[in-house]
């Protein structure tokens, strides 16, 4: 029998971290420790990657609480084109970029969201998430996730790029990816190994953006009680 792969191995932890009936925090927490304890190697790249991007501030000028969001226009699962000027026409948004459907922490994520849709629905309020996976695999993750909101094609990384979003993983990542069966230039039509830093905005009708999450540690996302305030607010200042 042929050897398992690092993303095969990982695929039951996955499994059972999006079912956990826990904060996301926890369901994200839960499967880094499971890839440490499968893959120290593996973990310890991880680590030395979001040191380096620390480093390098990256995702430091990204648009904060006060600034105007940046406007967009990016096509859905659909190919349909979403502008954030017409989203926030029916109410404030949810901005959550993801680095692809093959990534286990976005899946996860995009799990919590869908969960969390008909409360943020019921605020008048929006989830919108954003990936540089081409339309196949956008669609391949709404399916799974059972995502009710639009998941958007950032072709090349454009619109994170945009944003001070888009890092490249390096080397040590891109050899270690591979050979664990992560490639994320499949998904992306693209060989040229960058990936947004899946940061959260929450952005006012006015364009404002009024909370955020950015932390180039891909492990780490907006818990989903933080998200859901920040649009109750954003809803009451209206």
């Amino acid at each position: 029998m042929a050897t398992e792969s690092l993303a095969e191995v990982l695929e039951q932890a996955f499994v059972t971290c999006r079912s956990l009936d826990a904060p996301l925090a926890t369901r994200l927490q839960t499967f880094a420790g499971e890839v440490r304890r499968v893959s120290p190697q593996f973990a310890e790249a991880v680590d030395r990657l979001v040191e380096r991007l620390a480093a390098g501030d990256a995702g430091h000028t990204a648009p904060k609480p006060g600034e105007p969001m940046p406007p967009f226009v990016l096509p859905d699962d659909k190919a349909q084109l979403v502008s954030l000027e017409r989203l926030l026409e029916k109410g404030p948004v949810a901005i959550s970029f993801h680095r692809g459907y093959w990534c286990p922490y976005c899946r996860i994520n995009a799990d919590a969201l869908s969960r969390a849709h008909d409360e943020v629905s019921g605020l008048g309020c929006q989830i919108v998430a954003v990936t540089p996976d081409t339309q196949k695999y956008a669609s391949g993750l709404k399916q799974e996730s059972g995502a009710p909101f639009p998941i958007l094609t950032d072709m090349d990384n454009g619109y994170a790029m945009s944003l001070d979003l888009a890092i490249w993983v390096g080397e040590e990542m891109r050899s270690l990816m591979v050979a664990s069966g992560f490639d994320p230039g499949i998904s992306q039509g693209s060989a040229d190994w960058m990936l947004p830093i899946p940061a959260t905005f929450v952005v006012g009708t006015d364009g404002i953006v009024k909370a955020r999450f950015v932390d180039p540690d891909y492990r780490k996302r907006m818990e989903i009680d933080d998200l859901v305030e920040a649009l109750r607010d954003a809803r009451r200042a209206g």
